[in-house]
């Protein structure tokens, strides 16, 4: 009985080990997606489209995130969405070398795509940021959890790190499609 209940407690501590050390945002319900994001579907193949990939190992995998989180990070110049456009809010590549968060997010994903890396394992994920605005960050799904990639820090995370609150992300396997997330500090205020 002894060793049953220490194999418990082993097991329960690795759970919750792992939870947080390498967990996947967890997802409900379908929900639709963000305004501008079916035009960009539309415009770029590759943002809703399977592309065929090469399996990275976490250790390849992560490496490369960082090595695109910087690149990008480093090249475009924080605009907001230009201000003659009807929409407020369009989803596209950054332009001239300047773009919004989503724009980042966009660049990153199709970086990280013509790199190899599989596009079923990206996706766009809507948080609540600083200064409690939305905010658009690329989610990267390897073995060992979802990491963030965000225009606003060159560090690669995990999801649980980042302080941020998760919305709604893009489908992992239905790419076209969104879920509800609420998953975070501030998750409950949403349920």
């Amino acid at each position: 009985m002894k060793c049953v209940f220490s194999l418990a407690a082993f097991l329960f501590i690795l759970l919750q080990f792992q939870a947080v050390a390498g967990s996947s945002l967890p997802v409900t319900r379908s929900i639709g997606a963000p305004v501008g994001f079916a035009a960009a579907c539309a415009k770029y193949k590759w943002l809703c489209g399977r592309m065929a990939a090469q399996q990275l190992n976490d250790q390849t995998g992560i490496a490369l995130l960082q090595k695109v989180n910087r690149a990008v990070n480093g090249r475009i110049i924080p605009a907001e969405d230009r201000p003659s456009s009807r929409n407020k809010d369009i989803w596209s590549l950054p332009v001239a070398g300047r773009g919004d968060c989503e724009d980042y997010a966009l660049q990153k994903m199709k970086d990280l795509i013509e790199a190899g890396f599989p596009s079923n394992r990206l996706a766009l994920s809507v948080v609540i940021g600083p200064q409690d605005q939305n905010h658009v960050v690329l989610i990267a799904r390897t073995d060992g959890g979802d990491y963030v990639l965000d225009n606003l820090t060159s560090a690669v995370r995990l999801w649980r790190t980042t302080g941020y609150t998760f919305l709604a992300t893009q489908d992992f396997q239905s790419r076209t499609g969104w879920r509800v997330t609420l998953a975070g500090p501030r998750a409950g205020e949403f349920s």
